[in-house]
């Protein structure tokens, strides 16, 4: 019965922190999405494309910290 309780508990707590990764990966996605938009040299873009297709997918399968390291990817992609 501990058992239930403390993962019911863990559960519980983890929703808000969920809600706060999912927002900040539907963010990093609008971000890699204006960037492809704007003019950036040749060896960027790849590297943007794919990481938005992970992105998206991460995003669609609910694997929200996977979603948020795409978006690390292309923050990285970005800098000089």
């Amino acid at each position: 019965m501990r058992l239930a309780l403390l993962a019911l508990a863990t559960l519980v707590s983890a929703a808000p922190a969920l809600a706060d990764d999912k927002a900040a990966c539907q963010e990093g996605i609008a971000m890699i999405r204006a960037e492809i938009a704007r003019p950036a040299p040749e060896a960027v873009q790849p590297k943007l494309k794919k990481a938005l297709r992970v992105a998206e997918r991460e995003l669609g399968e609910g694997e929200f910290d996977e979603c948020l390291d795409a978006v690390g990817d292309a923050k990285r992609a970005l800098k000089p």
